[in-house]
């Protein structure tokens, strides 16, 4: 009996000791990728040689019940979302394994601008669901988690966060949704159709197969009219400095692609995550009653059914208000965790 309580004891130790060996390796955040091989797509299609770009953060537990999966917004990197993890960040490190995930057609996990078998506009659409399937299939396949402490995301990041609710609800004990949405409004769709459709109307898109990266001037002005408020902008901006933001824009080598935005904007535009009945995870929804890029009414009044916690930050900031208010929000976040 003491020979077999030893050997439990072993192979317990073998296994925090895998589990701590690979957190170790990867707790610096480094860019690292997964081939989770040909993705059944939402729409029937197939995702071949689908790859997904992640950084962990922190350690795993020894009973791998500290995870945390953090998903990126509408053209961000899990490089945009670093200096949000770690002390004083919107989830901690030093008391969570952070795992945070590229969404498909990012431009770092399999997309229209990196993808060899489906270049271009040959990539196949793709769906919020479709990204969380991709996501699932990391975590359990190649990461070897079968249950997560946590999802969280802003914006893009949280409708991801709302569809893993429906996709997968027992896989996740928490769910955080920092101004995301179940689904987009009718203001919404305007928004992100007038992206596209102000890319596939410039001349220079060639549908899709472009030299340079079209329509830049336009869609900065669009992102510059809705990711803040009036106020915010008028307070930031003079009438001679107006278009400092597009003129950025036009001079930056780091722009978004161009048929990358479509796909993911197209994933947003058919988005439906709500859930027919009460999910079993815990849900925080965050949201600014300013927001006028992912505006608030489809999450907040999904709250009550979902028994959801609601914290409303009033801030003129509009869609950028979790930065603006990171401190206030990261308190909620974490207070939300602990729970």
């Amino acid at each position: 009996m003491a020979l077999l309580r030893f050997a439990a004891c072993l192979a317990a130790a073998a296994v925090w000791l895998l589990a701590g060996a690979h957190a170790h390796a990867a707790a610096d955040g480094a860019q690292q990728f997964a081939a989770i091989g040909d993705l059944p797509l939402e729409s029937g299609e197939t995702l071949h040689d689908c790859r997904l770009g992640y950084r962990t953060f922190g350690r795993l537990d020894a009973a791998k019940a500290n995870v945390v999966v953090f998903t990126t917004w509408y053209g961000g990197t899990t490089a945009d979302l670093i200096d949000l993890i770690g002390p004083g960040g919107l989830v901690d490190a030093s008391k969570y394994y952070v795992v945070a995930i590229d969404a498909l057609a990012d431009g770092v996990s399999s997309s229209p601008s990196n993808s060899k078998a489906q270049a271009r506009m040959k990539f196949p659409k793709i769906s919020i669901r479709d990204m969380v399937t991709s996501q699932e299939r990391l975590l359990t396949r190649v990461l070897h988690l079968d249950h997560v402490k946590a999802v969280m995301g802003f914006s893009m990041g949280g409708m991801q966060t709302f569809q893993w609710l429906v996709s997968f609800p027992g896989f996740l004990d928490k769910a955080i949704a920092l101004s995301g949405s179940p689904r987009l409004s009718a203001y919404d769709e305007l928004l992100w159709q007038s992206e596209i459709d102000a890319i596939e109307r410039d001349p220079a898109w060639r549908h899709g197969d472009y030299t340079e990266q079209p329509a830049r001037s336009a869609l900065a002005e669009i992102v510059a009219l809705v990711l803040t408020t009036p106020e915010k902008y008028n307070q930031e901006h003079t009438r001679g400095d107006a278009l400092a933001p597009v003129r950025a824009a036009e001079q930056s080598k780091t722009a978004f692609d161009a048929n990358n935005r479509i796909r993911q904007a197209e994933a947003m535009l058919a988005l439906d995550a709500v859930a027919k009945s009460p999910p079993k995870a815990k849900t925080l929804i965050v949201f600014s009653p300013t927001d006028h890029m992912v505006t608030p009414a489809a999450a907040r009044d999904y709250a009550k059914p979902l028994g959801a916690e609601l914290l409303q930050v009033d801030s003129n900031c509009g869609h950028l208000t979790l930065f603006c208010e990171q401190d206030k929000v990261a308190r909620a976040i974490a207070g939300f965790l602990a729970r």
